[in-house]
């Protein structure tokens, strides 16, 4: 006869807080990264970046804000799911709402990667004014925080708290890149396609 323990396995138990470190260096080391690249890349000023992508856009400037606009609009619905995850809405979760929540997530980051490529690539990391500067390290922030994100996600045993906190930064990163170019386009150009 096996002699049964009474004491939960040790693969049920919560990472010790050491651990988030591991996250937070992979995301800071993502976020540096593009940083730098995006340095790399700086254009001179009054030069014409070539090879955008523009779609059916009017322009690349027209297709990066409403690209980042649906990813906002994405990140959103994000947010809702995962408050029904972690049970913070009033009604009963139905099954399925992991599942459109990891779909949303990944549609948000695609949204996100055309973006990104014109800003890291082809605009590089800017200083020329507050608002550009803060768009640029916001912008670096939200490949971070996403890294941290899904190193979370894939480590497991976090205590509780850490995953909605790190989605929370994820989100927050995501707005403030959007409110400094985005909200910024649309308030000082005006809305077409």
């Amino acid at each position: 006869m096996t002699h049964v323990s009474s004491e939960a396995p040790a693969s049920r138990s919560t990472r010790s807080a050491r651990w988030l470190g591991v996250p937070l260096l992979l995301g800071a080391l993502v976020a540096l990264t593009a940083g730098l690249t995006a340095r790399s890349q700086l254009i001179e000023p009054g030069a014409l970046p070539g090879d955008y992508i523009q779609l059916f856009f009017s322009d690349p400037l027209h297709f990066k804000v409403w690209f980042a606009s649906a990813a906002v609009a994405l990140a959103v619905t994000q947010l809702g799911t995962a408050a029904w995850i972690f049970g913070k809405l009033p009604w009963p979760r139905p099954p399925w709402i992991p599942v459109l929540h990891r779909w949303v997530g990944r549609l948000t980051l695609l949204c996100t990667i055309p973006v990104a490529y014109h800003c890291i690539f082809r605009l590089g990391f800017q200083t020329t004014d507050t608002r550009v500067l803060a768009h640029s390290l916001f912008g670096c922030a939200v490949y971070g925080a996403f890294a941290a994100k899904i190193t979370i996600v894939r480590l497991h045993r976090f205590p509780r708290w850490v995953l909605p906190s790190a989605g929370g930064l994820l989100f927050a990163a995501l707005v403030g890149v959007w409110y400094s170019s985005a909200l910024w386009f649309f308030r000082t150009i005006g809305v077409e396609i």
